[in-house]
Order: structure tokens, then sequence, then C-alpha cells
């Protein structure tokens, strides 16, 4: 079979894909992992959802696999090293929910910026213009280039940070963007956009040390890992009111319960992961993967499976079972 499709797709790419190779759609399987991996066995590429597994046990069911999509959005499911020495491709598309996602930051700045009063010089509580503001992104992901569009467009004065990138790269003269070190944003914005990518280096960058420089009353948007921001710090920068609210598109388990830090926090805000979450970014996404995999398909000839030692290139799992029928 060429292709197992376990995550949901428009209609017109189902008819597309049927029309051009063998096709089973089974959603089913996302709630039923051993199905899953038995499923895998003849099939050359799959497309999956968030919650569906692919790692070493599964690839090792999968011989003539050679390709993988995602769709959706969400945590990553699928283990890229494992996939990568099994030349199994992963194919998914990096830029196709960025304007969602500067959307979705730009529509929770001008949320914040109003909900999260300061005080004015007649001793009233006032809102603020995103107009009006400096606004820093710390991370130049895909999605920073059309907030900083955005951005410029109501008048905000944009500054940026991503440890990735030298200031001297075009990229910053390119996308309208001054680059500068992450204290400055930080001490000059009145408003900062995270979407940093995440690695583990990065766990608790936005601690104590950076936090602490923060402009008063400053607002924080994030659609990165929760993990870039260490918790103690972030709660005691918001009950200060040296930050004056934080909205989060994505918390890691546990994260708001009683007895940890952010807890009751009445200033902050939080999403699950709705930034890249519309309509146009999910086509743009199905179509960047159904042609990267058709394409795959295409050009590329099942290769043969390797025997056992048995003789057999049944897994002894699944002798037997109904995906060999």
């Amino acid at each position: 079979m060429d292709l197992l499709i376990v995550e949901a797709l428009e209609n017109e790419m189902m008819q597309w894909l049927e029309a051009h190779h063998s096709v089973r759609f089974a959603p089913e399987l996302a709630l039923d992992p051993r199905a899953f991996r038995q499923a895998l066995y003849d099939v050359r590429a799959a497309v999956v959802p968030a919650s569906v597994a692919l790692d070493t046990e599964a690839l090792r069911h999968a011989p003539a696999l050679r390709a993988v999509g995602r769709v959706s959005a969400g945590p990553d499911s699928i283990d890229a090293d494992a996939c990568r020495r099994a030349g199994v491709e992963v194919v998914r598309s990096r830029t196709a929910c960025a304007q969602a996602e500067a959307e979705f930051i730009v529509g929770a700045l001008l949320s914040l910026l109003r909900r999260v009063p300061v005080m004015g010089a007649d001793g009233s509580f006032v809102g603020r213009e995103l107009g009006a503001a400096t606004v820093g992104l710390l991370g130049m992901a895909p999605a920073a280039r059309p907030l900083s569009q955005l951005l410029a467009a109501f008048g905000s004065h944009v500054l940026g940070y991503d440890p990735s990138l030298h200031s001297s790269d075009a990229v910053w003269e390119r996308w309208r963007v001054r680059p500068v070190g992450l204290h400055e944003l930080l001490e000059e914005c009145d408003a900062v956009c995270v979407q940093l990518a995440y690695f583990s280096r990065y766990h608790g960058l936005l601690g104590e040390r950076f936090l602490r420089s923060c402009k008063p009353s400053q607002v924080i948007v994030s659609i990165a890992h929760a993990g870039l921001f260490d918790e103690a710090a972030l709660a005691g920068a918001l009950a200060s009111g040296r930050i004056a609210g934080v909205w989060l598109d994505s918390v890691e388990p546990g994260m708001l319960d009683e007895g940890r830090p952010l807890y009751g926090m009445q200033n902050l805000q939080v999403t699950p992961r709705l930034s890249g979450t519309t309509r146009e970014s999910r086509l743009r996404s199905s179509w960047t993967v159904v042609k990267r995999i058709n394409e795959l398909l295409s050009h590329s000839p099942a290769a043969p499976r390797e025997l056992s030692s048995t003789g057999t290139s049944v897994p002894a799992d699944l002798v037997g079972s109904p995906a060999l029928q």
C-alpha cells in the first residue's frame, strides 16, 4: 500500500491522493498504538497526527516506510533521529503557520495592553496603544517576518534578539528589525513576543537574571515552549508588577497546578496552542505535506525488505494479525 492516513485531511486532498496512489484512511488507529504499528508493515508513507508517536519501536514494524507527514501543530511526537537512521523523511511545513502565529501575537498584544492598565500621570489606570510601543521579538522564527510587517503597520518600533543570528546577518535589515542583546531588549521594550525555537540548552533562559531587567509594566506574549521560562522567576515578576501581564500559548503539564509558582496568577493568560491553528494555515500545511509525499512516492520505488534470521520479513508479533490478511 502506498499511503496510510491517520490524520484527517480535507476532502479535496483525499480525492487527489486517491487518484494517484493506493490510500487507506484509518483515523481510528490514533487510539490504538498496537494496531497502528501493525498497519505500518507494508506502507510506503504515512500522515499522522500529534497524538500518534512514530518512534524506534514503530519504525521496526515499517520496513517499507519512506516518509511520514504531519499536518497539524502540537507537540512533536515524531522521533526525527530514529527516522533519519531508518531513512524515513519527516515531511512538515515550517512556514504554513507563520501568518496565523503573527496575527495571534498581535491580537494578544492588543488585548494585554488594554486589559492590563498602567497608572497615568493623574493617578488613574489607563490602557496602552500598540502603535506607541517598542516591541521586542525574541527569536527570529518564520512568524517573525509577518509579525514585523504587522507591527510596522501599527507604527511600533521593533527590536529583536536571536542567539543563532549574528547582528550583521542580512535578515535583520530585510525584516526591518534592529538587533540588540537580550538584556537590552527586555530593558527597552514595552512588549516582548517570544517565538524562540526551544532546545534543552535554553531551558529556563528567561529566569531571574534576565526578567529582573524587564521594563516596568512590560507585557509578554509567548507561542514558544514554556520551558524557556523559569517558573519561579516569572511568577515573582508577575506578582511584583514588574511584568504587567503574560500570555502563554503553551504550558507544560502541571505547570499551573496548586503548589506550583504560577498557580492562581490573575495576570497570566493561557491558551492551548491556538496560535497556529487556522483553516488557512492548515490548508497550506496540508498541501505542502501532500505534494512532497506524492513526489517521494512517485520517484522512490519500494525498497526490498530485509529478511530476518527466521527467513520471514514479518515481525514476530505481527504473524497472524488482521493487518496482514
